[in-house]
């Protein structure tokens, strides 16, 4: 028996498809349709999350709250001082991320000022320069005067600021959400 013999014998077997019956498919179009219809689903199963991680933020809160920092009498009139305290979305798993820090100024006698430790332009931490009354960023150079202002290097914008109050002569800050800089 030869190979076309063999091709003739198969082509006897083959059912022919009847195009005018449209309830009649062919192992191709089946195969192809459960594939397609595998897809689907895979792809539905693959958007749910993806679709809930971009929409939850939208529709959360962003905790905040009021966290004491220190008494009126730990910080004499013109001191800068690093002071600690909880992030407000602290998660009890979240360990040291669960502290954060902030440099606070005890401008004159009724007010406070309150900076991010974070240099606006990479994130690096500022430090306080007591003799030259500036915020100094070891990173890239920045430099801060005692206000927030940028005073030279790359930061693009003066150190965030976070809100004071004072309550029975103790010290408190607004925290937020971790990050309050934007880089």
């Amino acid at each position: 028996m030869s190979k076309i013999d063999i091709y003739e014998d198969e082509s006897k077997h083959q059912r022919s498809y009847d195009k005018d019956n449209p309830e009649e498919m062919t192992r191709k179009q089946f195969m192809t349709r459960v594939s397609l219809s595998i897809a689907a689903v895979s792809a539905a199963v693959m958007a749910v999350p993806c679709i809930a991680a971009l929409v939850a933020p939208l529709l959360e809160e962003n905790p905040s709250s009021w966290r004491t920092v220190g008494r009126i009498e730990d910080f004499p009139v013109g001191s800068t001082r690093l002071v600690d305290f909880e992030n407000a979305d602290a998660e009890p798993y979240s360990g040291m991320l669960t502290k954060s820090a902030a440099w606070l100024r005890h401008v004159d006698q009724d007010n406070f000022t309150a900076f991010a430790v974070n240099c606006t332009h990479l994130g690096c931490p500022v430090r306080w320069e007591e003799n030259a009354q500036l915020f100094m960023c070891p990173c890239h150079g920045g430099v801060y005067y005692s206000d927030g202002t940028v005073a030279a290097g790359p930061p693009p914008r003066r150190l965030p600021e976070y809100k004071v109050r004072v309550r029975n002569r103790e010290i408190q800050l607004l925290t937020a959400p971790l990050p309050i800089t934007v880089v």
